[in-house]
């Protein structure tokens, strides 16, 4: 099934109203991505390039670039987090469950939800057995935390022709690649729909840091106007807002603080509530139903 033919078109202007409970206009969900790249293969996403040019392996400077996010920065990202006492979603790749099982045990502790995000940090198309990858996903998070996920986050938002179709066999009930709305909407597959809630990649910190090129500051400054103008937006109807940041990315010492304050900023507006993604999902069904 294309793309375009797994949801109509539907302008948000048109849409009966959604409200969250108590007022609320924004629900905001911050989701942590927690990665597992392999060092026998080229890195795909490199701060440095080697000084004879090439591809090399092992890329030993590039592959401690992202460990260094889940040895140091997830457990500088963790106190923020904590100061901050906010409903956070881990996107875990299912090998990286028991690689960094200390991360996925202060998860646990701190009753974050697990998010499947594949089982290695590998494009989908390029995996060779895409179900096999998803169960393994699926087995890896259940046996840490005693349920299965619910919700899926392709690494790097990748998808193939039939990861929708996929995903609802396997049983999950939401999925986050589908970047194009800022309500939760229903995706078509062979068997039942599933639910895209909205993620992003503009308060992504991998667009912005390391394709843009903004100084650390930008995550500060995009952040607090996204949620200005989707407040606003939502004076009628309420929208859904995602921050997402990578231990290896945004925990880095220069750039942490700004990732603080955009909490600190959003949470002091009482047009906010910060959920999980199956939060936003249940009140989905809630209030789709209630329309």
């Amino acid at each position: 099934m294309r793309p375009s033919e797994r949801l109509d078109y539907s302008a948000i202007d048109d849409r009966a109203p959604r409200q969250l409970p108590d007022g609320r206009k924004v629900a905001v969900w911050v989701i942590v991505n927690i990665e597992e790249w392999t060092d026998d293969e080229p890195m795909p996403r490199t701060v440095l390039t080697p000084p004879a040019g090439g591809v090399p392996t092992p890329d030993v400077p590039n592959w401690c670039w992202h460990e260094y996010g889940n040895r140091v920065g997830f457990w500088r990202l963790l106190k923020t987090l904590d100061k901050h006492g906010i409903p956070v979603a881990l996107a875990i790749n299912g090998k990286a469950v028991t690689t960094y099982a200390e991360i996925t045990k202060a998860a646990i502790e701190r009753n974050w939800e697990f998010i499947g995000h594949g089982y290695g940090q590998k494009n989908m198309q390029k995996v060779p057995d895409e179900q096999d990858d998803i169960r393994r996903t699926t087995d890896a998070i259940r046996t840490a935390t005693g349920k299965a996920p619910r919700g899926w986050l392709g690494p790097g938002l990748t998808e193939t022709w039939e990861t929708p179709d996929l995903l609802a066999e396997e049983g999950y009930d939401y999925v986050c690649d589908w970047v194009l709305d800022d309500q939760p909407v229903e995706l078509r597959t062979r068997t039942r729909p599933i639910v895209n809630i909205p993620y992003t990649q503009e308060c992504n910190d991998v667009a912005m840091m390391l394709i843009q090129h903004h100084p650390a500051r930008e995550y500060l400054q995009r952040a607090t106007d996204q949620f200005e103008q989707l407040a606003a937006d939502a004076e009628d109807s309420a929208r859904v807002m995602a921050l997402v940041v990578h231990p290896y990315i945004m925990a880095a010492p220069h750039r942490l603080t700004y990732f603080d304050q955009a909490l600190a900023h959003i949470r002091a507006d009482e047009r906010s509530v910060f959920m999980t993604g199956a939060e936003i999902l249940d009140w989905h069904r809630r209030t789709s139903q209630d329309a």
